[in-house]
């Protein structure tokens, strides 16, 4: 899809379930996000029907259209898959700092853990990492760029 920042692939289920998506055209990029076990072999849509019109909504203006999405990524640990959930509780033009996730999450002292998941989320903007802050209100990193970042930011505080 086209955005603001660029492009947005989005790699779901037959079933409309959000599997990876991210500001690139390169959907090799994504799937590799992709936990082996829920990869399978992508058909190109132009468009992806309520996935699509959730984006739309989002980028209209309605900043919780994508809220109702439904996502699925996996990892390894006991700590990245209540993370991913904790984020998308997230409310946009409200976020947090590491610190503040890691607490969502119910582990206060797993800052870095919580930095960690923001890095490994393979379902941006549906899981929301772009609302996590430095613990001391900076922007830190984005995988997609600070651009995207700031923007995503500024879309959600209007």
């Amino acid at each position: 899809m086209t955005t603001p920042t660029g492009p947005l692939t989005i790699v779901a289920t037959d079933a409309g379930v959000v599997r990876a998506a991210g500001f690139t055209a390169d959907v090799d990029e994504l799937l590799a996000l992709v936990h082996p076990s829920l990869r399978g072999q992508p058909r190109p849509r132009a468009d992806l029907g309520p996935i699509s019109a959730a984006v739309t909504s989002y980028l209209d203006g309605d900043l919780t259209a994508l809220d109702a999405v439904p996502v699925e990524q996996r990892s390894g640990g006991t700590f990245l898959g209540p993370a991913w959930e904790a984020l998308r509780t997230v409310k946009p033009g409200e976020p947090v700092t590491y610190r503040e996730f890691a607490e969502l999450v119910g582990n206060p002292t797993a800052i870095r853990a919580a930095a960690q998941a923001c890095a490994r989320n393979a379902i941006v903007p549906f899981v929301p990492c772009h609302r996590v802050l430095r613990t001391d209100g900076t922007l830190g990193g984005y995988r997609y760029g600070l651009e995207v970042k700031k923007w995503l930011l500024g879309h959600e505080s209007r």
